[in-house]
């Protein structure tokens, strides 16, 4: 994994000294981004369980980059997600007789060999209960763990150069919060108490579907099945109205499930969401889940609504107080409140449009290192505890710029956190 931001450095030096030779910038950056896309799939597919997890999370974000670029991305994820062929059944069967009995079939009126999907560590087949429900039946690849704890300790051990190119970050305890995250997802006796949460929070709910479980062993989940219609399905060949929907439901879900459920579902990417016959959103996979019993910390909205309010020194001193600033690190407030631009846009109108052409706009706004916000974010702390935030904030801005979702996101939000009202929309 390490050879990704070495490779990274180097291809940059490539590009610059193309410039020196009368190549163009353009070209030079689309070049190095192509190569990056082949070295970045090229390093994922030399590690096992860690591999779809860091695939997924790249999946989401290729709404940010130009289609010529894109394209490679998607196409080599795909190549990587069929690299990995299916369990045998007797293999499947082995499983299911160490973790649920040897007379496992008693439990299913049907049970199909053929497995309905893949997930990172695992695939789902398609069943019927005994009691005549449809089901999903989540079984964890023999060694997935090992696997995935062995990737994992390999990232950890370049913690050195991360932090080189990362300076602001305190690295170490990321990478072990990061690790300790990831390593739950293993756990499908706590994925399922997620799960079964969610689902008590969200019963009987008009908006958003959690299939019941069933029931749970370390390394079996079995799940109702949910019928519909995938989300990356949404994202190619719904109209404006059905995407529009399903990016406020997602909203939605994000924004209440840690205040409901007490958790916040940590992987925002299309293959964990179908849209039901009936408009809901199903909501599936709980492996990586932010425990918050008490919701979204108090320091996380305050520090929202100074970004809403526009007001840079409260958000600077805030973000010093709160860790996101290092002591000995010195940055102007007023580039720190501009870095966070992309994350509040959206709630500063009534009305926004998602959009690939903002994404990316927004990516080499604070992605290009000869811009001054860009910068920023080198020398940002990102405490362990708001790991998983960022990455649903991340992700789901991701998705919702996929769906080209537009609607009023500023009211959703509002509804459910009327403490980051900024001042100026607060009723006298």
């Amino acid at each position: 994994m390490a050879s990704i931001p070495l490779s990274l450095a180097g291809r940059g030096a490539i590009g610059f000294g193309r410039q020196l030779i009368g190549q163009s910038p353009d070209f030079a950056f689309a070049d190095l981004q192509e190569k990056t896309a082949e070295q970045i799939f090229k390093v994922l597919g030399e590690l096992k369980g860690g591999a779809m997890k860091f695939g997924q999370a790249l999946s989401v974000f290729e709404a940010a980059l130009p289609e010529d670029i894109a394209k490679p991305y998607r196409e080599t994820l795909v190549k990587l997600q069929e690299a990995a062929p299916p369990l045998p059944a007797r293999v499947v069967h082995k499983v299911l007789a160490k973790e649920l009995g040897e007379h496992w079939r008693d439990n299913f009126a049907e049970f199909n060999d053929t497995p309905a999907a893949s997930a990172s560590i695992g695939q789902v087949h398609k069943g019927i209960w005994k009691d005549g429900r449809a089901v999903a039946v989540k079984i964890q690849y023999p060694g997935a763990k090992e696997a995935l704890i062995s990737d994992l300790n390999q990232i950890q051990r370049f913690a050195k150069i991360f932090q080189l190119l990362l300076p602001g970050v305190e690295m170490k305890p990321l990478l072990e919060e990061l690790k300790a995250r990831i390593i739950e997802e293993v756990d499908y006796r706590y994925e399922a108490s997620a799960q079964s949460a969610c689902f008590e929070a969200y019963k009987g709910d008009s908006d958003i579907a959690i299939p019941e479980v069933i029931m749970a062993t370390d390394r079996v989940l079995v799940s109702q099945w949910l019928e519909g219609t995938p989300l990356s399905k949404v994202i190619t060949d719904g109209t404006q109205e059905e995407r529009n929907s399903a990016g406020i439901r997602l909203a939605r879900f994000h924004f209440t499930a840690p205040m409901r459920a007490g958790l916040l579902h940590a992987d925002p990417h299309p293959g964990n969401f179908r849209v039901l016959k009936d408009g809901r959103l199903g909501v599936l996979d709980f492996g990586a889940c932010n425990r918050l019993p008490n919701g979204f910390p108090e320091p996380f909205k305050r520090l929202l609504r100074n970004a809403l309010e526009g007001d840079a020194i409260a958000l600077y001193n805030g973000f010093k107080e709160d860790g996101f600033i290092l002591s000995d690190v010195e940055v102007s407030p007023e580039l720190v409140l501009d870095y966070l631009l992309p994350l509040v846009e959206p709630l500063r109108t009534d009305y926004f449009a998602y959009s690939r052409d903002w994404l990316r706009t927004q990516s080499v706004r604070v992605g290009d290192p000869r811009n001054p916000t860009a910068k920023i974010g080198f020398q940002l702390n990102l405490p362990p505890e708001y790991v998983l935030i960022h990455r649903v904030t991340l992700g789901t801005t991701g998705i919702f710029c996929q769906l080209r979702a537009e609607g009023n996101f500023r009211d959703e939000a509002l509804s459910w956190f009327p403490e980051i009202t900024p001042s100026h929309l607060q009723k006298s």
